[in-house]
């Protein structure tokens, strides 16, 4: 890989890794245009190392708040001074309660399709219908209601139906944010919630995702060398950039400007 090949992939997955138009589908339609095979999973471990980077730090007050009290909760409990379900009215505590229980149908569902992995990540051909697919998903949140609830009328099936959802993001060309931000917008939740647990949600996620990945890999070879790191520099810098821009257009409910993309890179992957 040259460098700016690392670069311009870094720059498409920390673009894409937010922005819901799939940074797996886009990263399989470019590494097939630069021929590029071997050593191509270690590199998009280390570029997923760059975005997870930037919703920790983007998140990182959200994710401190759930740890202090999961240690607050779990010490009321012990010493009995609240019942289970008293602490579940803290929001913090109910928001790292739905996360793991978004995170249970995701985790089957990531290790049921893993060794199918390599076989959906070759497919330049699946990518684009799964692009077309998002696409819809993405022009139909128009419609929906400015409002919905917050994390007070946030219910355990809603959760297990987003983490389902994310699961099948697995497939490239299927957006994990665009796919998961919507399904909470349809299932009524408003969008700052929608968008907040759809990236808190793809923390474990994304951790476990790497985990498997590396076991695939030589030993050693996940260090990144010169090239890799500028892959996960730039994949750091425009991801951070473009997760707030999609906070913004999530607030304004216009994640339907992205549709025609989705149907357009879609098809450009099917004709070429």
């Amino acid at each position: 890989m040259e460098p700016i090949q690392a670069i311009i992939l870094g720059i498409i997955q920390g673009l894409t890794e937010f922005l819901p138009v799939s940074s797996s589908g886009h990263l399989v339609i470019l590494q097939n245009i630069f021929g590029l095979k071997d050593g191509a999973l270690a590199f998009d471990i280390n570029v997923h190392v760059g975005t997870l980077l930037v919703v920790l730090i983007c998140f990182r007050k959200e994710i401190l708040s759930i740890i202090i009290s999961l240690f607050r909760c779990l010490n009321q409990l012990i010493g009995k001074e609240k019942s289970i379900f008293e602490i579940y009215k803290d929001p913090d505590f109910k928001l790292a309660f739905l996360i793991v229980a978004g995170s249970v149908p995701t985790g089957i569902l990531g290790l049921m399709f893993h060794s199918l992995a390599d076989t959906l990540f070759s497919s330049v051909a699946m990518v684009g219908v799964m692009l077309i697919v998002t696409g819809f998903i993405l022009w139909f949140t128009r419609y929906l209601p400015k409002s919905g609830r917050n994390i007070d009328g946030f219910v355990v099936k809603d959760s297990l139906v987003i983490g389902l959802i994310q699961g099948f993001a697995i497939i490239p060309g299927i957006s994990r944010s665009g796919s998961t931000i919507a399904a909470g917008l349809y299932l009524g939740l408003n969008r700052e919630t929608a968008a907040r647990y759809s990236f808190l949600l793809s923390v474990p996620a994304i951790i476990g995702a790497e985990i498997l990945n590396i076991k695939k890999l030589p030993v050693g070879s996940m260090l990144p060398d010169n090239i890799t790191l500028l892959g996960m520099l730039a994949s750091f810098i425009t991801g951070y950039s473009a997760l707030k821009v999609l906070l913004f257009i999530v607030k304004k409910g216009n994640m339907h400007f992205f549709a025609p993309y989705c149907w357009m890179a879609g098809i450009a992957a099917l004709v070429f």
